[in-house]
């Protein structure tokens, strides 16, 4: 099998982007996602109005990624899945989807740990990005996820800190939610705080020991800090809204950056890969492009369409556990918490 061509049909429906993807080996052939803007009135992921919305977009969405591919369901050589974690109704219809192709289709069924599949995206076949060698840290920094790896090879993968409480991505968007700006939030931050100064305004860095995360303190000194300014002026935010921007995400970035730093202290790793939907965010590409040659680090920053919730990361896991015939039963349950596990 592994001097063969292998085609791996994949699927990602953890939250609210219903994915599909084709890849042959490691290079991706296609990778269709469908959005969902119906949650952007609702200021966030309505999980009951997400599983919906997969059920109407998985079958057009798989089509158009075997069109794209020019690859034909029987030359399929199995279908890989997102097990987990993610929102439960939303994970369903892609397992059940999968399942029932699969069987079908009389191919193997291969289960993926949505968090593996960020930080292995960075061994897709691709000209514009590098793969790091073993052992790295992955920081993976998402909107459900905060979480430092210690990645020793493909399936041996160790969390050597996470988040206590709210994930970063969602740090972001509450904060984005608290100056009035639409959903999602966190990109919005990130595109103003490039028109202010980062050192304008303070917030508390919270004291976390170890390598682990908080970022539910850090929401609420930026609540206090909106309601106290904007009763003194009602036109705070529109005012300084630039500047504020530029400082939240400064001190979140901060904060990542001085974990890592503690991270590589700690195990003298020095190989530094991102992953997930906040590994989009401008700062922190270019906070980790600099720390080559600050800190002497390698440093390894996927593609934009590799961050956010795609299938084509899931499809480089079906990969490499296709090659080591990794396969799933058709009783196989998904996992709305799904750890990562050596």
């Amino acid at each position: 099998m592994k001097n063969q061509e292998n085609f791996i049909l994949a699927i990602e429906s953890s939250c609210d982007d219903t994915s599909a993807a084709v890849l042959c080996n490691k290079k991706v052939l296609s990778n269709v996602v469908a959005t969902q803007e119906i949650h952007q009135k609702y200021g966030g992921v309505v999980p009951e109005l997400a599983s919906r919305a997969h059920q109407q977009n998985i079958v057009p969405v798989v089509h158009q990624a075997l069109a794209q591919a020019n690859i034909d369901k029987k030359q399929l050589s199995a279908i890989a899945f997102t097990r987990g974690p993610g929102l439960m109704g939303s994970l369903l219809v892609g397992a059940s989807f999968a399942k029932s192709l699969s069987l079908g289709l009389a191919i193997p069924l291969i289960e993926v740990n949505h968090m593996q599949a960020h930080i292995l995206a960075h061994f897709i076949e691709d000209r514009e990005q590098e793969s790091p060698d073993f052992p790295f840290l992955a920081m993976t920094i998402s909107g459900g996820h905060t979480q430092i790896v210690l990645v020793k090879s493909y399936f041996e993968m160790e969390i050597i800190g996470e988040t206590l409480d709210d994930a970063v991505g969602e740090a972001f968007d509450k904060s984005a939610k608290l100056l009035g700006l639409p959903y999602p939030g966190g990109p919005l931050i990130d595109k103003y705080a490039k028109l202010g100064n980062e050192k304008a305004f303070e917030f508390p860095k919270p004291k976390v020991d170890g390598l682990n995360f908080s970022f539910s303190g850090l929401k609420t000194s930026i609540l206090y800090f909106i309601q106290k300014k904007t009763k003194e002026n009602s036109e705070f935010v529109t005012e300084n809204l630039a500047d504020i921007c530029a400082s939240i995400q400064f001190t979140i970035l901060e904060i990542l950056m001085d974990k890592l730093k503690l991270a590589v202290k700690q195990t003298g790793v020095k190989r530094i890969a991102i992953g997930g939907g906040v590994a989009a965010n401008s700062g922190i590409r270019s906070r980790l492009a600099n720390a080559e040659e600050e800190f002497g680090w390698k440093t390894y920053i996927p593609k934009f369409e590799y961050c956010t919730d795609n299938a084509a990361m899931i499809g480089i896991v079906g990969h490499f556990k296709f090659l080591e015939k990794d396969f799933a039963e058709q009783n196989i349950a998904a996992k709305a918490r799904y750890k990562l596990s050596s």
